[in-house]
């Protein structure tokens, strides 16, 4: 195979970029940055993430079995990479993020436009990250707008 024609391929799939977070540990909460989401049923409503394994996300979500998804909008590129590696949690805070929880426990951040929480009903570990399988059991909108991509960041995925 061609590495030059894999990776410039792999990275023609469009990505949006999310807070994906959930419970770990004695009623704590953790988050990070995903790209890898998608629908993938309607009825019921499942959706699919990757998350990498070994990290401290993978284990909460693997041992709480719930999950949340945060859609960013676009320009909030910031508050994005605030996820790319650890961030303190204080109270009901992330650094300066501000969250609550909902039905699952896991963090729903204030200022996303939209968010949703899953339980998981499924994990493949297959690879350097599973692909987690979960039933929507809430969600809700902050405001409308149009949500980020990981193009508008300058990043690239794709190897």
């Amino acid at each position: 195979m061609d590495a030059q024609a894999k990776k410039t391929a792999l990275r023609g799939i469009t990505y949006g970029l999310y807070v994906i977070g959930t419970k770990i540990g004695d009623g704590d909460v953790n988050a990070f940055t995903g790209n890898w989401v998608t629908q993938t049923s309607f009825d019921p409503p499942l959706v699919a993430i990757g998350v990498k394994k070994g990290t401290t996300s993978y284990d909460g979500i693997v041992a709480s079995q719930v999950f949340s998804v945060n859609v960013l909008e676009t320009g909030q590129k910031d508050l994005a990479f605030k996820f790319f590696k650890p961030v303190t949690r204080v109270g009901n805070k992330f650094d300066d993020v501000e969250f609550y929880t909902a039905t699952t426990g896991s963090p729903i951040l204030k200022d996303a436009l939209s968010w949703f929480e899953c339980k998981v009903i499924d994990v493949n570990d297959r690879g350097d990250h599973a692909l987690i399988l979960g039933e929507v059991v809430d969600a809700g909108v902050h405001r409308e707008g149009e949500p980020l991509n990981l193009r508008e960041t300058g990043l690239f995925y794709g190897g």
